[in-house]
């Protein structure tokens, strides 16, 4: 047995995923990692490698527009149906029929969340990092002006084309500066994704799709039962102390908040104690 990263690809729900895995050839229980904006599964080497050390199986792929062979055209195609039930293909193709451990970041998290919403028989437990759960977030962003001002980003990336013409400006200058301070292999990683044609349309397609499409976005949003870990950097740029502070009144079941003097790239600058988080729950909540 192998506790080395893995590159491969992985078929799922009819499309060809980017991924990386750590330890699947291991009779151990299945961790799912899921990446946010602008991002890729990168961020989840180390933990996986450290996750697989310890026997568990490992599975970080590159979500639906991020990987070149799942990117269909159309915001249509990025909603939360589609979105969650690709974290349920993911499973089912590495042959895990029942429950998995759930672990996201960012957008990662917002599909987590969903997914403890349409599929709870799934999920034994989960990590959300950075992003509270959504009805949590919707609420202080009417009630809270300063969630309200920072999410001003996100309604500038519902307006067609100029965000795709603004960030890849000068050999996309502004979005590397969104990656101010990683290290290169991630900035190097991200790029590779995102000069691709259509790449960077499809990431801001999850915006447009969950936000711009009501009709097709309807989560069914409840109480969260799932034993969940979430854990918020206290200067993240984007998501605020309201948000953050109001997910506890949507979790029902154990629910342990983890506040870090951290920014919203958690894995990036503070991988050594988030890892340390994310081992600690999945092994206090065991399939056994």
């Amino acid at each position: 047995m192998s506790f080395e990263l893995k590159k491969h690809t992985l078929n799922a729900n009819g499309m060809e995923y980017n991924v990386r895995s750590a330890g699947l050839d291991q009779d151990g229980e299945l961790v799912i990692f899921l990446h946010g904006f602008p991002e890729s599964s990168i961020v989840w080497e180390e933990v996986m490698k450290k996750m697989a050390a310890n026997g568990y199986r490992c599975l970080a792929p590159n979500q639906r527009g991020y990987s070149e062979g799942a990117r269909p055209e159309g915001m249509e195609n990025y909603v939360y149906p589609l979105l969650t039930g690709d974290v349920i293909g993911f499973a089912e193709a590495v042959g895990c029929t029942g429950k998995f451990h759930l672990v996201g970041h960012d957008w990662g998290a917002a599909v987590g969340w969903a997914v403890n919403c349409y599929y709870p028989e799934r999920v034994q437990s989960y990590v959300a990092m950075g992003t509270p759960y959504n009805p949590a977030l919707l609420w202080a962003m009417e009630h809270d002006e300063e969630q309200y001002t920072k999410s001003t980003y996100l309604r500038n990336f519902l307006v067609p084309d100029v965000p795709e013409q603004t960030y890849s400006a000068n050999d996309w200058g502004n979005l590397r500066g969104v990656w101010n301070g990683f290290d290169q292999k991630f900035i190097d990683d991200y790029m590779e994704i995102f000069t691709q044609p259509g790449a960077f349309t499809a990431a801001l397609n999850w915006y447009r799709g969950t936000l711009l499409l009501p009709d097709q976005n309807q989560v069914p949003y409840g109480e969260i039962k799932t034993p969940t870990t979430f854990i918020w950097g206290n200067q993240d740029q984007a998501l605020g102390r309201t948000a953050a502070e109001k997910t506890a009144d949507f979790c029902t079941g154990e629910y342990h908040f983890r506040e870090l003097d951290a920014s919203h790239w958690l894995m990036q600058f503070n991988e050594p104690e988030c890892s340390e988080i994310i081992m600690e729950h999945i092994k206090n909540h065991s399939l056994n």
